[in-house]
């Protein structure tokens, strides 16, 4: 993707300092978001470091800051501009970082879905959830639906929250996060979950199967996440005796089974900054996260869960040659790749995030 102006080389010696002359110039002007998964490079530039929520949050809770630079991916730069004040703007240095999860739900294929639903005569049952990992539409779609956002640290008390209100979930866009939180914290079934493919005629799902399910699943998966595998979690046993293994609940529902330890990206740092010297742990999660957790404790032996490394590709996008033209066209006066959304879809999105801030 062009960017207007110029984008530095990354070769250029001088990025560090560029980067921190136009930081400086702006002063208080601008509130820097750093996401746990962005490269140390960009890190380093951060006001506060997060995950997608808490940097929402954050920017919300700093509105005499007139910019929000987020460095992270589009969902997370929507979910600032709903949450922040009209005046402020919110610049993602380059729009090329997206979310593969995000993307796997459109929201005209989750209104085709939800027509299903009616024409079954069960949206009266059914309580729309979906993960904070997710397009301005479709929490906004949620928000209309009388529905919640959540986190993978608070999915437990949303989904305690929506079987209080209705019988079903319709659990958008990660399936894994959806199953495993019913199944492994809620004692759910695996057959009360079923699995709407939105590539498939009618989800690929019966009329019966979508009456018996308590747990409707959207067909979404993250990338980095879903590809541990059972066979990564046997061979670094058999590779590092005693070793922990820590996993994100986006892993798949029998990684997640068979890890010690299961939590959010925020669970997983305090789990390492916790743990005793000496111990040995395999962290299934983004792995400039784990080699970051990695250099902070070198008492401890941290390591990736699969041997075939991978950063999430979209969240690598923002590099620090992206973030030094991003500051320097604010120093211009130029505002760059502002996000907005629709005060419509906004609105409702609010309520569905509302809704979930109100979470016991």
């Amino acid at each position: 993707m062009d960017c207007p102006g110029d984008l530095p080389a990354p070769s250029d010696p001088d990025l560090v300092a560029r980067a921190t002359a136009a930081k400086a110039a702006l002063g208080d002007r601008v509130f820097v978001l750093g996401h746990h998964y962005q490269r140390d490079e960009v890190i380093q530039f951060a006001d506060v470091t997060g995950d997608s929520f808490k940097l929402a949050q954050q920017a919300a809770a700093r509105p005499d800051a007139e910019f929000i630079l987020f460095c992270g991916v589009h969902f997370m730069a929507e979910s600032a501009d709903i949450l922040t004040t009209p005046d402020q703007k919110v610049i993602l240095p380059d729009l090329a970082a997206g979310c593969s999860m995000a993307d796997m739900a459109v929201l005209g294929q989750v209104e085709t879905a939800w027509e299903r639903f009616e024409d079954l005569g069960i949206t009266g049952e059914i309580v729309p959830v979906t993960y904070m990992n997710s397009s301005a539409d479709i929490k906004g779609f949620v928000g209309r639906n009388k529905g919640v956002v959540c986190t993978s640290s608070n999915a437990k008390r949303a989904l305690d929250w929506s079987f209080e209100q209705g019988s079903k979930v319709f659990f958008l866009p990660d399936q894994h996060l959806g199953r495993n939180t019913a199944v492994l914290e809620m004692g759910f079934d695996l057959d009360d979950c079923v699995l709407y493919d939105p590539h498939k005629p009618g989800g690929g799902l019966t009329d019966d199967q979508l009456r018996n399910a308590r747990m409707i699943l959207w067909r979404g998966h993250c990338s980095v996440h879903g590809r541990f595998t059972l066979e990564s979690v046997r061979e670094v046993r058999e590779r590092v005796p005693g070793v922990n293994v820590l996993v994100h609940p986006e892993c798949r529902h029998e990684v997640v089974r068979a890890a010690d330890y299961v939590g959010s990206t925020e669970y997983i740092i305090k789990a390492l900054d916790a743990a005793e010297p000496g111990s040995s742990w395999a962290v299934g999660t983004e792995l400039n996260l784990v080699r970051r957790m990695a250099l902070a404790h070198p008492d401890k032996q941290i390591m990736f869960l699969d041997r075939a490394v991978c950063y999430c590709s979209t969240m690598n996008r923002i590099d620090l040659p992206h973030l030094v033209w991003a500051l320097e066209e604010l120093v211009a006066g130029r505002v760059p790749n502002q996000i907005t959304v629709d005060p419509d879809t906004a609105h409702h999105a609010r309520v569905a995030l509302d809704q979930m801030l109100a979470l016991p």
